[in-house]
């Protein structure tokens, strides 16, 4: 069994863009480099970023589906972020610094009737992924043509909001490769569990507009779940257009 990266994916900022990557050096027992390094607690959260939450604690797509149209882009070097949207200017701040530009920026996203978002939090241990373990999110481009087919659809593949992409691989592989380790590049993942999936990814991310009825067509199969969250094992280093290594 063998596939390629055709897709490496972070989020600065936790259901708040997304940015593509043509490399990246993963740590073991880490999650993926700037991955969901800072989240939005809402006004009923008590997060600070000491300590890992789930995301009920967070402002999410889920619960905002304007949000999944955001996209990013970070400068490492001096911790800014650019956000765009297609219906607010764009705008570069300081998560740590610019609280107040971006919860401006952010209200005209976020649905009235919702818990609003109150303040940015930067996680001190690591990213604030959905899982209680420092995760990496890996992809297969076949189980994605697999719902596009089946929902006679073409979609997106942000709407799954993952780290890696692979292609070359049976539709639904991914599954067959809990409790097992799989190298891409020079980085040895260990597969820890499959992704359960909620609605923000009925949402369109170019629009914001949910059009898509993906939970329906994933309980189809028998489950809710796309993706595998995986722990990586081993520091290295992973590119487009590595292979993906079943060990």
């Amino acid at each position: 069994m063998s596939g390629r990266v055709t897709g490496i994916w972070r989020h600065p900022i936790k259901s708040h863009g997304r940015e593509a990557l043509e490399r990246v050096t993963l740590s073991a027992g880490q999650t993926l480099p700037w991955d969901r390094v800072w989240a939005i607690a809402h006004e009923n959260s008590d997060a600070d970023g000491s300590q890992w939450l789930p995301c009920a604690h967070f402002s999410r797509v889920s619960k905002a589906p304007q949000l999944m149209a955001v996209t990013a882009t970070l400068d490492e070097a001096t911790e800014t972020i650019t956000l765009r949207h297609p219906a607010r200017p764009d705008l570069t701040f300081s998560p740590d610094r610019d609280q107040l530009a971006f919860l401006d920026w952010v209200r005209p996203l976020m649905p009235e009737d919702r818990a609003q978002s109150a303040r940015i939090v930067r996680a001190r241990q690591r990213g604030m992924t959905d899982s209680d373990f420092a995760s990496v999110t890996l992809c297969n481009m076949s189980s994605h043509r697999a719902v596009e087919q089946k929902l006679g659809q073409t979609l997106s593949i942000q709407r799954w909001r993952g780290n890696i992409w692979m292609d070359g691989l049976a539709p639904w592989a991914e599954f067959d490769w809990l409790g097992h380790e799989v190298q891409i590049g020079s980085t040895i993942f260990k597969i820890r569990e499959r992704t359960d999936r909620c609605a923000a990814t009925t949402t369109n991310p170019d629009t914001g507009q949910r059009d898509a009825d993906t939970l329906n067509v994933l309980q189809s199969w028998g489950h809710q779940d796309f993706s595998v969250r995986a722990e990586v094992v081993r520091t290295g280093e992973i590119a487009l257009g590595d292979t993906v290594r079943l060990l």
